[in-house]
């Protein structure tokens, strides 16, 4: 069963049973809300579990989900280059639960982690408010640290992808709550 590139939420939830459902966002913010029966594969872990992921491509049409939608896109563009058919959930987790749809959490459920999204404003503003501090008080050079996160954010926004949240999602507090690839509950497409 061919299912577009991208789905709504109530698409995605009426076709819910028939997807394999794969969260790319890092493993603490999968813990602290996922769809049901997802499994969670970290944007920059989905090179090394395309195998995995084929696999579970040919039983059941992959759903591939982040927080808004984002990420998931370009984990779909990134499989598509290997041959591997997915979609993405439009608006993401955000969207699911505002749609009043339930969120899995793990029965440990640690401390809630910001999402990757915040974490990169946070960082970002944080590093160029210490470039203007520093450019003030130490020295004028210390002003590049601002251009060099004000050329990152451009270049993140002309490639779509963000190296800011590749760093910031290998951070120990972003590793906690890992899941397994395997979905509890595989079962062949009909």
């Amino acid at each position: 069963m061919s299912i577009s590139a991208a789905l709504s939420v109530s698409e995605a939830f009426s076709r819910r049973h028939g997807l394999t459902v794969v969260d790319v966002r890092t493993p603490a913010e999968f813990a602290s809300g996922h769809l049901p029966d997802a499994v969670n594969v970290p944007l920059d872990r989905i090179g090394r579990a395309l195998p995995e992921l084929r696999e579970a491509a040919a039983l059941k049409p992959l759903l591939v989900v982040c927080a808004s939608g984002a990420r998931a896109q370009n984990a779909v563009a990134t499989l598509a280059s290997h041959g591997v058919e997915a979609s993405y959930l439009t608006g993401g987790t955000t969207a699911w639960a505002a749609e009043g749809h339930a969120l899995d959490h793990p029965a440990d459920r640690p401390r809630a982690v910001w999402a990757m999204e915040r974490q990169v404003r946070f960082t970002a503003g944080a590093v160029v408010l210490l470039g203007l501090v520093l450019g003030v008080l130490v020295h004028p050079a210390f002003r590049l640290l601002s251009a060099g996160i004000a050329a990152g954010l451009v270049f993140s926004a002309l490639s779509n992808t963000c190296g800011m949240a590749v760093v910031l999602g290998r951070l120990p507090f972003n590793q906690r709550g890992k899941a397994p690839l395997r979905s509890s509950s595989p079962s062949p497409r009909a």
